[in-house]
């Protein structure tokens, strides 16, 4: 569930999906820079010449249609039934996998290597297993699991043996021959012709047996010396001699995370935790031998994360951790081990390493650390002083230095500011957003108290600073902000001290006078914000909401992310139990405000988002009166198992735990049945038959268990529906939803 695929929620769509004539511009995807000066943005992201231009930082010189680098646009080679091919950082050579083996071409001959030889649908070499591919690896990386050393020499991968992982068989109604016939990569899929067809995925869900790792590295000028000189043995036998295996036993309950090759290639840095994930090791595996030396040790109450974006230097590595402060700082660890200094404090969160001048002593940062609900670009230098260099008035994204450092690339907005994207010089002060210098300072804020919570609105502020030059900017010249339903950040303390944010949106007629019914959009999952301050575009999909005179609201947890280890450490072993605490806080927030009807307030969600809104229809009735669910974990015991049980444990270990989090266990306090149907309260379920992340298992058994205590309920099945709807039935459940949302928000 890290990487949630969210469909058609209210505020979040992509801003190139929807053109509005002299309104919107449309704003570039992605940018790289060819050397010091020249940075190339592409619109469509694949720096094709019809929709790229380049930038020239030193004298803002703009030039159209440039073609950008072969390696940005097409692959040279391309072999049959390759997959996730990548190039080497010299671009001489690519590597891909196919039927499960690791291969690699080189680009000028066009010579294709074969590393490996006992690929399978059980035995996979350089592609991930599931789990590993949805929780560890995360979904952009389309089940890779290779990754090239910077000299081009070496390749490490992960090999991945499913023998022992349950599968998990997914039924489509539809005969799949296209899949059937390529047995290129797992999962396998066999086609069953008027009887469908089958997909056998190796999903090991709570509890269950994981796939086991080896770790193993190819020196490729080894591969070459042993194809000239053994001949007495077979081609197989021969490459198989050039693996080198990491010194890891495969048959521990482990797990690994995404390796990081150091600097000058000689070692391959390997991060290891134990199936409870409360500890985590960073080994340095020696590419020669297979050697590993200890190189860190961090241990935690509850579970620990993975070591994401760190950075190499001739020194040491740069990394973000959160075990100490209660919030993310970031630390440099010599490659011996021995050096280990923390350089930042305070609450930073969502910390994302940027760039390292070793020489200056500087390190670059993004994070959420003087706003929760947007990210601003740092400084911390030797001295350990933190510089802001962003306006923090917009949210800063994409940053790209240049290679030098003079320069650096960002796109900036906030909820009432179209994104704009530009290029801003590399100095010690904030550089504003602004589009003039004239950015005077505003701290003014309004409150009131509800209910014994805090409620704060915030309003604009700027800072004193430097503009940058503006590349791209969304708003057209015929924007008019008036039209639109924009959103403006509140907040609630809880009585028990956590500030949680939100987004509100109120309809463009609004009148205070009037009651509106509320529509409150929410996920609930750990660390993962659905509150930020930045551009989402009014698309048709949320207008109507404001159209139809309900005011809309996005609203985050304690475990969101914006309170540190403080909010997601109270959730431990119990998934949902704090979530509805706080969900019911905003309730209560909520339906006292004059201008808001009491008895129409509706939730949705989808994924973790559909597992609270279930939860909430059956918990709280009194507070969340209608709801949509799609796509929900309805029992933990029933989802993978690195993601729950980094939360909950084993259900072996926590049987209470996975008892409490269970929604089939509140079924009874749902009120509707046949016989107590006014139309007061209403649950629907939606789910998708195709949906390979959270098993359609998870609505079947929660529906068996409605049925059993005779409720009344909606349902909506998507037939070999994804984790998310697209097409003709993500236009079909828009349509779907917003008929549910008249009939019981609107009386219609």
């Amino acid at each position: 569930m890290k990487y949630r695929i969210l469909l058609l929620t209210l505020f979040f769509g992509l801003a190139s999906a929807f053109s509005y004539a002299q309104e919107f511009n449309p704003v570039p995807r992605a940018w790289k820079w060819l050397d010091n000066d020249d940075v190339i943005f592409t619109y469509d992201g694949t720096y094709a010449d019809s929709s790229a231009f380049v930038v020239n930082a030193r004298t803002g010189k703009r030039t159209e249609g440039v073609k950008a680098p072969s390696k940005y646009t097409a692959f040279p080679v391309n072999p049959e039934g390759a997959v996730n091919l990548t190039y080497s950082p010299d671009s001489t050579k690519l590597a891909f996998t196919r039927d499960n083996d690791l291969y690699v071409v080189d680009i000028a001959s066009g010579e294709e290597t074969r590393l490996t030889y006992d690929g399978s649908d059980v035995i996979l070499n350089g592609y991930a297993s599931w789990v590993y591919y949805e929780e560890i690896f995360g979904r952009p990386s389309r089940y890779k699991a290779f990754w090239w050393s910077p000299d081009s020499r070496k390749i490490g991968f992960y090999r991945f043996d499913n023998s022992q992982v349950p599968m998990f068989p997914i039924y489509s109604a539809f005969a799949n021959p296209a899949a059937a016939a390529s047995q290129s990569q797992s999962p396998r899929v066999t086609d069953l012709a008027l009887g469908g067809s089958l997909s056998e995925t190796r999903y090991p869900k709570a509890g269950q047996t994981n796939p086991q790792v080896r770790i193993g590295i190819v020196d490729l000028d080894t591969v070459m010396q042993n194809e000239m000189s053994d001949c007495h043995f077979e081609r197989a036998e021969r490459v198989e001699k050039s693996i080198t295996w990491a010194d890891f036993d495969p048959a521990q309950d482990q797990y690994f995370g995404i390796p990081f090759w150091g600097p000058d290639s000689r070692e391959f840095f390997i991060a290891r935790m134990p199936r409870l994930q409360n500890t985590i090791d960073l080994y340095a595996v020696n590419a020669a031998d297979g050697s590993k030396r200890h190189v860190y040790n961090e241990t935690y109450k509850t579970w620990l994360n993975w070591f994401d974006g760190v950075v190499f230097t001739d020194r040491g590595l740069y990394m973000a951790r959160e075990f100490k402060t209660g919030w993310q700082q970031i630390y440099f660890l010599s490659y011996d081990g021995k050096e280990f200094r923390c350089l930042t404090d305070g609450p930073n969160w969502n910390v994302s390493i940027v760039r390292v001048d070793e020489k200056k002593g500087d390190v670059y940062f993004t994070a959420k650390r003087d706003e929760v609900a947007k990210q601003a670009l740092y400084k911390v230098d030797k001295k350990g002083t933190v510089t802001v260099l962003t306006d923090p008035s917009y949210n800063g994204a994409g940053i790209s230095f240049s290679p030098d450092g003079k320069y650096f690339v960002a796109s900036y907005s906030n909820l009432t500011t179209p994104t704009k994207v530009a290029v801003f010089q590399n100095r010690s002060k904030v550089i504003s957003a602004a589009e003039n210098n004239i950015c005077a300072y505003s701290s003014d804020e309004t409150a009131a108290r509800v209910q014994g919570y805090i409620w704060n609105v915030e309003l604009d502020r700027n800072t004193d600073c430097q503009k940058g030059m503006v590349v791209a900017d969304m708003e057209g010249p015929d924007y008019d902000a008036s039209k639109y339903a924009l959103g403006k950040l509140v907040y609630i303390t809880t009585q028990d001290g956590f500030n949680l944010p939100a987004i509100m949106v109120y309809p463009k007629d609004f009148d205070k006078s009037k009651k509106y019914p509320v529509h409150v959009d929410i996920y609930g999952g750990p660390d993962t914000p659905m509150v930020r301050d930045r551009w989402t575009h009014p698309t048709p999909a949320n207008q109507w909401y404001s159209d139809n005179g309900i005011i809309q609201m996005i609203v985050d947890p304690r475990a969101a992310g914006h309170n540190g280890r403080a909010g997601l450490d109270m959730i431990y072993r119990q998934l949902t139990v704090w979530e509805v605490k706080d969900f019911c806080a905003w309730a209560d927030a909520i339906k006292d405000l004059p201008y808001v009807d009491g008895d129409k307030i509706g939730v949705e969600g989808f994924s973790f988002g559909g597992t609270m809104t279930s939860m909430l229809l059956m918990q709280a009735p009194d507070k969340f009166h209608y709801g949509i669910a799609g796509g929900g974990v309805y029992d933990w015991a029933l989802y993978d198992s690195h993601y729950t049980e980094r939360y909950m444990d084993t259900p072996q270990n926590n049987p209470d735990g996975y008892e409490v989090s269970k929604v089939m266990n509140y079924v009874e306090g749902y009120p509707v049945d046949y016989s107590n149907d006014n139309g007061n309260v209403m649950l629907k379920l939606t789910h998708g038959t195709g949906d390979d992340n959270v098993h359609h298992q998870n609505t079947l058994q929660l529906l068996d268990a409605l049925h059993r205590e005779g409720k009344k309920f909606d349902f909506m099945i998507y037939p070999d529906g994804m984790h998310g709807y697209y097409g003709y039935q993500g236009d079909h459940f828009l349509k779907a939803n917003h008929a549910f949302w008249l009939k019981y928000l609107k009386g219609e």
